[in-house]
């Protein structure tokens, strides 16, 4: 069950980012209805099939380039439902071995909650709200499967004794950091649904300015209406530059929060055996740092953008592993690998 939760945590990565790839090539309403393809399983192409299809849906002229990465979106996001549903199954038949079934469970629920956001999404034609809790959806999604998994696998381990207060004191300055990546995961996606990564278009000032024509009020009306269709967005350039400035206003303030977070747990980072851990979330926020500025700089390039998505998802993946390292310390434990001759002694 342990392997198969990590499968499922690599294929909901794998998600996120071909859903990053649809929306930023312009494919969200590639197919016009949901769960098909103007009623196929695939993206018509053949003649006859676009005729019907055109027939079926005449204000949706069929675009074979932006079927496709819609409907590769699909079939990955029903095979990672699969997975969890297996999860959720065996969890629950093996429920009196020990065997976790609530967290499955759950996962289960929740990806019929999101499958009812995809369908949402198109049927609302790209509403900025439905978008938006759909990659938060996404990324809820991978973050339960990440515990998911990490709870498996340390089952697999015993715990020895050790007492290190100093390190268990800035658990809770950990959560805070996890609260301030995931309202910056919020405004990145926005500021995608709203098409607000080009607002602008030069760093560290916007259009020229420190502080440019703002339109805050627009920018964040979640009562906006869709009008035909939300393809390509329709805020106001002041609405969309409001977006932007704010989220990169909260970037600088991760990454001084989180500077001072690494740096603190760091003193104490080999008495507590969290160096590893410590090191890898630095490298991812500083590697989301660059791929955000080279987003600006370089005017949203596709795989920049895709990249950045991913990363956002490890960076908040990598400081959930380390909350899960600094609970055993919490709690006066250390996770340490079982080896094949206790096992056997036992």
């Amino acid at each position: 069950m342990a392997r198969w939760a990590l499968l499922a945590t690599l294929l909901a990565v794998v998600v996120i980012m071909l859903g990053a790839w649809t929306r930023l090539v312009h494919a969200g309403l590639g197919c016009p209805d949901w769960p098909g393809c103007y009623g196929f399983l695939t993206v018509p192409q053949d003649a006859a099939s676009i005729a019907i299809a055109e027939a079926r849906f005449p204000d949706s002229p069929v675009d074979v380039s932006k079927g496709w990465p819609e409907m590769i979106h699909r079939y990955a996001a029903g095979l990672l439902g699969l997975v969890v549903f297996g999860l959720a199954f065996y969890g629950f038949r093996h429920r009196h071995e020990g065997v976790p079934y609530k967290l499955p469970l759950a996962l289960a629920a929740f990806i019929l909650l999101q499958g009812a956001f995809g369908a949402w999404t198109v049927t609302l034609k790209l509403w900025p709200q439905v978008v938006a809790a759909h990659l938060l959806g996404g990324f809820t999604t991978l973050t339960l499967l990440t515990l998911l998994t990490l709870r498996l696998w340390g089952r697999r381990s015993e715990r020895t004794p050790v007492a290190i207060p100093a390190v268990a004191r800035l658990r809770p300055w950990l959560y805070g950091g996890i609260a301030l990546v995931v309202m910056q995961i919020a405004l990145g996606a926005w500021t995608a649904a709203n098409y607000a990564a080009v607002a602008c278009t030069d760093l560290p000032t916007c259009q020229g300015q420190w502080w440019p024509e703002m339109d805050f009020a627009h920018g964040f009306d979640i009562t906006q209406s869709v009008g035909p269709n939300y393809l390509g967005g329709q805020l106001a350039a002041e609405g969309r530059v409001a977006i932007h400035v704010t989220h990169r206003i909260g970037a600088v303030v991760v990454l001084v929060y989180l500077a001072a977070l690494f740096a603190a747990l760091w003193r104490h980072g080999r008495q507590a055996r969290l160096g590893g851990a410590i090191t890898l979330a630095a490298s991812a926020l500083v590697g989301q740092i660059l791929l955000g500025l080279a987003n600006v700089l370089l005017s949203v390039p596709l795989a920049v953008a895709v990249a950045h998505n991913a990363l956002g998802a490890g960076l908040l993946l990598t400081l959930v592993y380390l909350m899960w390292r600094l609970h055993g310390y919490h709690l006066g434990i250390q996770v340490r690998p079982t080896t094949i001759k206790n096992e056997a002694t036992a």
